[in-house]
């Protein structure tokens, strides 16, 4: 507001000084009326001088009369006028002052009727800029809508669909134990869900510092054996082998998931180098690559799919350990995610596939939004909430259905 009013007032200032000059010229007024005056005591003495020669008999009556008459046209040409002066600059000084006052009151007259005094009220200010920041969803609102949704839950031991979405949104915000304790509710309610306890494993694997050994594992198992074709479950199973050094287990167990995607997929190169990885580290011969057979298409506008890969100059920067959030938001709007997978860097280039299963509110869903963000962030604490020092890329809105994105990660948030 001070820049402003300071602002104004130079402008006002250099109005009225263009306006004044003209009407304020009373010196020289007051310059003529002086030397007026001195002009008339001249034309009195020759006057007198004229009147005091007829009367010695110097000059004749005549040339006396020509002399008066003389003197009188001088009078009449550069006395009376001038004599006038005092007055018009009186005038003129009136106009002055009555400008003076209404430029200014003018001009404010004219900018409270049309223009914003309100903007220069600090308190309309920070709730303007508290307005404008209304539709971006702070980490502090995510977990307060988290904490009551747990909260609502405690009375509803058996709400599946609410423990599934508290389990999702546990694991989106970084909350690991608690999401595998959600996950565990829901598949004591919907124990032969494959899907379920492949999310479950993966989540609880997290919990246990990132390690398949033990539960997960088991739990991956089982799901592979309610159903063999779970991509997710067989990845899980097969890289549980692998941690544990079972290079042969893991390429067979991986496998199993190139018949389940289209050959020329990201999935099946990604999983190809995997299984050659192990091959070659247990000492057999890679095997030829499996034909494959292209599953049905997600319904159109309900996923986006891709890969996902970061730039060789920023890899020094982070461990095989570090989390990888892939994640899709609303190009307008509020940034709340839309749906989410977890990574590792050792995973990239990674493939994904985003869909409304992945959401974590009934209302949130990717396939409810016409344009769509896909980024990807390395996080080293492992948290969902972003922070400064992580590594981020992001697409160009694109359309809920689009696929074969690529997503680079290549900066440093701020």
């Amino acid at each position: 507001m001070t820049v402003f009013l300071i602002g104004a007032a130079l402008l006002l200032a250099v109005v009225l000084s263009l306006l004044l000059p003209p009407l304020l010229r009373k010196e020289q007024a007051a310059g003529h009326v002086q030397r007026d005056q001195l002009n008339l005591a001249v034309l009195r003495d020759q006057l007198r001088e004229l009147e005091s020669d007829r009367d010695a008999g110097l000059i004749e009556q005549t040339a006396y009369d020509s002399a008066r008459r003389e003197l009188e046209r001088r009078v009449a040409e550069e006395v009376l006028p001038q004599a006038e002066a005092p007055a018009a600059s009186d005038g003129k000084r009136w106009a002055a002052a009555a400008v003076g006052v209404a430029v200014p009151v003018l001009s404010i007259s004219v900018y409270l009727l049309i223009g914003s005094p309100e903007a220069m009220d600090p308190t309309q200010q920070v709730a303007a800029a508290h307005q404008q920041n209304s539709h971006e969803v702070t980490a502090e609102q995510i977990e307060g809508m988290v904490a009551s949704l747990a909260a609502r839950l405690q009375n509803e031991p058996d709400n599946v669909e609410g423990l599934h979405m508290l389990a999702r949104s546990y694991n989106a915000i970084g909350r690991y134990v608690q999401a595998a304790e959600a996950y565990a509710r829901v598949v004591k309610l919907v124990p032969n869900d494959a899907n379920l306890l492949a999310d479950y494993a993966d989540t609880l694997a997290m919990a246990l510092n990132r390690s398949l050994q033990g539960e997960p594992e088991r739990i991956a198992a089982q799901a592979v054996k309610i159903d063999p074709k779970n991509i997710k479950a067989l990845a899980l199973w097969g890289s549980a082998a692998f941690e544990r050094k079972d290079y042969a287990a893991a390429a067979e167990r991986w496998q199993k998931i190139l018949p389940l995607v289209p050959i020329d997929s990201d999935i099946a190169r990604s999983t190809q180098g995997s299984i050659a990885e192990a091959q070659s580290l247990s000492g057999q011969a890679p095997v030829a690559e499996a034909k494959t057979e292209a599953p049905k298409a997600a319904a159109a506008g309900t996923s986006v799919t891709g890969t996902v890969d970061i730039d060789p100059a920023l890899r020094a920067q982070v461990s095989d350990t570090d989390t990888v959030f892939i994640f899709a938001r609303a190009a307008q709007g509020p940034r709340f995610p839309l749906a989410v997978l977890r990574k590792q860097v050792k995973d990239l280039p990674a493939s994904f596939v985003l869909d409304d299963s992945m959401s974590m509110t009934p209302e949130a869903k990717l396939s409810a939004v016409p344009m769509v963000v896909v980024g990807a962030r390395v996080s080293k604490s492992g948290s969902a909430t972003p922070a400064a020092g992580d590594l981020v890329g992001v697409t160009e809105p694109v359309t809920p259905g689009a696929t074969n994105l690529k997503v680079q990660i290549n900066k440093r948030n701020g």
